[in-house]
């Protein structure tokens, strides 16, 4: 089949670019993939992190990439949907995370008109963004009606999805996959833990830090942790808000040496390191629709305590490749912590984990997204 896709890559950062650019990957070990990227893509004052730029020194790359859309110039919206019609795909795929990029998608299906020979693919990552409202969901509402067909990464997010365009929407869904070819060195715990000095459990709480995650309620159950096991918690990754508010949380519940944080973008090479070193990978989330990071742990052999929100449940089996409990209490997260922190129980959860990245394949998402290879001769 030929396919175009559209969307982020490297030299961009973030979980969106990684999915985009391993799904071209494995649809070209497949199919004839057009990959059309960004030659711009947030200006600096509405992105909240550091920088959209990926700054691993082992980064992920495709080869054969046209950087054709500037996501301030209009001009080559436009010459991007010519650009999709003169490849003449069967099926364009783009994904969907927030509504900045509805004017640029929307343009370019636009370009792509009333034709019906193209199958119009949205990959939902967020069907509505997080505190979406007013405008956005105009525009996304609008947007998303241009396509025929969606790809979603929950149960949750294809009910969101029905509501916002009618019950007659054509929606997949197919769970993230693992994402362990981010990451090229494959540490043994013991490397990565002598690497880290950590000398205790350590619990892993990883990705960028928004209210929504519930870092608070983690904070809060520490102390409730430290009365029965002497653990340290590793908080990895960049603060999208003002990370002085948690700083004050550690310092006033006397938490300093039990708590690191890393406030940066972890690079590719590193993202092995915490996971490998870690016990237990904690997603405390007060809300969410999708998150990767279960994936991620799976991948690496780690189980997941966390809250039953969104995706979350769907994809951590309770009690098999980790624990699922209600948001926000801390004093229920820290007893299940201290759970799955038992010898016997932890042995067992990793155990299950690293059955469960078998669960959550990129040919799982092809086979959802194309259809799965024709079985030569009929045999069944």
């Amino acid at each position: 089949m030929k396919i175009c896709l559209v969307g982020p890559t490297h030299p961009f950062r973030g979980g969106v670019s990684h999915h985009t650019t391993l799904l071209c990957r494995h649809l070209r070990r497949r199919h004839q993939v057009k990959f059309i990227s960004f030659k711009r893509q947030y200006p600096a004052i509405l992105f909240p992190g550091q920088s959209d730029r990926d700054c691993s020194s082992e980064p992920m790359r495709v080869e054969n990439v046209d950087y054709l859309i500037d996501s301030l110039n209009p001009w080559t919206w436009k010459r991007a949907g010519d650009a999709i019609l003169d490849y003449g795909p069967e099926m364009v795929v783009m994904p969907w995370w927030v509504a900045f990029w509805g004017p640029c998608f929307g343009t370019i299906l636009s370009r792509l008109g009333e034709r019906r020979d193209i199958e119009k693919v949205f990959v939902c990552h967020n069907v509505i963004e997080h505190e979406a409202r007013g405008w956005k969901l105009r525009v996304t509402r609008k947007v998303l009606a241009q396509a025929n067909r969606f790809l979603v990464h929950s149960s949750q997010e294809r009910e969101r999805l029905r509501e916002l365009l009618g019950p007659g929407a054509r929606i997949d869904v197919a769970h993230l996959p693992t994402f362990t070819e981010l990451s090229g060195k494959r540490w043994k715990a013991e490397e990565a833990r002598a690497h880290l000095e950590v000398d205790r459990p350590m619990l892993l709480f990883f990705g960028f830090v928004r209210d929504y995650k519930g870092l608070h309620d983690l904070i809060d159950a520490f102390p409730d942790i430290l009365k029965s096991r002497d653990a340290l918690l590793y908080v990895v990754g960049e603060f999208w808000e003002d990370r002085s508010s948690y700083l004050r949380h550690i310092e006033r519940l006397g938490l300093q040496d039990n708590i690191v944080v890393v406030d940066r973008y972890i690079p590719n090479e590193e993202v092995g390191l915490y996971f490998a070193a870690a016990d237990l990978v904690v997603q405390p989330y007060r809300s969410v629709s999708g998150s990767g990071i279960s994936q991620v742990a799976f991948g690496f052999d780690r189980p997941v305590v966390a809250t039953r929100v969104g995706s979350l449940a769907e994809v951590i089996r309770d009690g098999v490749d980790g624990r699922l409990l209600d948001p926000g209490s801390p004093a229920a997260l820290a007893k299940t912590i201290l759970e799955c922190l038992e010898p016997v129980t932890l042995q067992r959860l990793k155990a299950e984990a690293c059955n469960s990245k078998h669960r959550f394949s990129w040919d799982a998402v092809v086979d959802t997204l194309v259809g799965p290879v024709p079985n030569p001769g009929g045999i069944s």
